[in-house]
């Protein structure tokens, strides 16, 4: 691979050679054998705690004396022996201590570059990469890099990942971001407040004291049942408060990026073309402020949230983005009336509609998700029809997509639905000819 043209973060003249990970990268290692350590003692506490009652201070000092040494050694060893590089056509990640493992990972088949920083790593001016590629469901990574470097890498990766040369692919650098969207941190916390798995944990720890009381009128039997449900609901959504904080939504053309986090910061990227479904969920006490939580389905990916919380137009809009051309769908009609035989009450929650571009179905009352299918995106369609459906003439439509996701359109009048399913092959084969490429900063 040609040297030419500098890259800020990457030194001159290591261009396709082999390199090691960051000096700090042996810190993280060596917790290893600590780790395993730790595992037993926590398999088989009893054991544990009579073996620690056994040993003298001499002794413990002794077996101090000799794991540290050994997980520093373990440690920088590890670290010694991995090693990457960036080849014409691949990236090549080499690990292992006694055990070899050489991951070839082809850069036409990158779909997804993601940084990363725990709080650990952005004190030490550290970063790591999390490669996402089309075909597997593991992500291999390079932890540590310095935060330069990780990011110089990172720009060098998707632009041979959207076909430059890798004469030029250095010279690119990281694409410049176009703010989208921005989630208050006040909006966040609300949002958090107002969805059902709160509430259902808060009246959890109401009603399980409670109960405890009536029936041991002790007041340690009621802090013992109460805390823990109170602490967990307090983790739980503190938890989810610190993963979204200062949530960003920005465009670049290398795909949508997304920025979170209070501790551990997360820059990541939606590649274009490889959505394959998006969701809009309403939980009920959002419709009052006019909130939405927009989720996607990325083959490979494991963050499915798109927006946490937004206002329904300022979500809309970025979906736009994802979707290019696509109009969320306002008026679903419903299923016919004789579906209550089959769903009561609940039949009113699902509805359908079905554009040029999508296929649209919503279901549910009190929380309403909203599903939108690209033609493009469709694998397969099939209808099913139960006993009781036959009877009522109703059936439901499933459209498969390539996320292994299935989105359905429940309690159709039957032959709306055999329509339906004849007609999606062809709105398929068409949006798959007008489709734009996948490649990223594609035009």
């Amino acid at each position: 691979m040609s040297d030419s043209g500098a890259q800020p973060g990457i030194p001159e003249g290591q261009r396709g050679t082999e390199r090691r990970l960051h000096p700090v990268t042996p810190l993280r290692r060596a917790w290893a054998p600590v780790a395993v350590v730790v595992g037993w003692a926590v398999h088989d506490p009893n054991q544990a705690q009579e073996q620690l009652a056994r040993l003298t201070a001499t002794a413990l000092l002794i077996g101090l004396a000799v794991l540290v040494p050994t997980a520093a050694l373990y440690g920088f060893l590890s670290w010694w022996f991995t090693h990457f590089s960036v080849t014409d056509t691949e990236l090549r990640i080499r690990t292992g201590l006694l055990f070899r493992r050489t991951a070839h990972i082809r850069l036409d088949r990158l779909q997804a570059v993601d940084l990363t920083q725990p709080l650990l790593a952005r004190l030490t001016g550290v970063a790591k990469l999390k490669l996402d590629v089309i075909g597997t469901h593991k992500k291999d990574e390079l932890a540590y890099l310095g935060q330069g470097e990780a990011r110089a890498l990172r720009a060098e990766l998707l632009a041979r990942a959207a076909g430059f040369a890798p004469e030029t692919a250095h010279e690119v650098g990281e694409a410049p971001v176009l703010r989208l969207l921005h989630v208050p941190p006040g909006d966040l916390a609300v949002s958090l407040l107002l969805v059902g798995a709160t509430w259902g944990s808060l009246l959890g720890a109401l009603v399980v004291p409670t109960l405890v009381w009536l029936g041991t009128h002790s007041v340690g039997a009621v802090l013992a049942a109460g805390v823990p449900l109170i602490g967990g609901a307090a983790t739980r959504s503190a938890g989810r408060f610190v993963r979204a904080y200062d949530w960003t939504v920005g465009e670049s053309p290398d795909g949508l990026r997304i920025d979170r986090g209070l501790l551990d910061r997360s820059h990541e990227t939606v590649p274009p073309g490889r959505v394959q479904s998006v969701r809009i969920v309403e939980p009920l006490l959002w419709r009052r402020r006019g909130w939405v939580r927009v989720e996607l389905d990325v083959a490979g990916s494991s963050n499915p949230v798109l927006v946490p919380v937004a206002p329904r137009a300022a979500a809309e809009s970025v979906i736009a983005r994802v979707l290019p051309g696509v109009t969320v769908p306002t008026s679903l009609s419903r299923p016919p009336r004789r579906a209550a035989r089959c769903l009561p009450v609940w039949w009113r929650g699902q509805g359908l509609a079905v554009t040029e571009a999508v296929f649209a179905a919503r279901h549910g009352l009190m929380r309403r998700t909203l599903s939108l299918v690209p033609h493009a995106k469709v694998q397969s369609a099939r209808l099913t029809q139960g006993p009781w459906q036959r009877l009522w003439r109703v059936a439901d439509v499933h459209l498969d997509t390539g996320a292994n996701k299935t989105v359905t359109a429940c309690l159709r009048d039957a032959e709306e639905a055999a329509a339906l399913l004849h007609a999606q092959a062809d709105r398929s084969r068409t949006g798959r000819r007008d489709a734009r490429p996948d490649r990223w900063m594609a035009s």
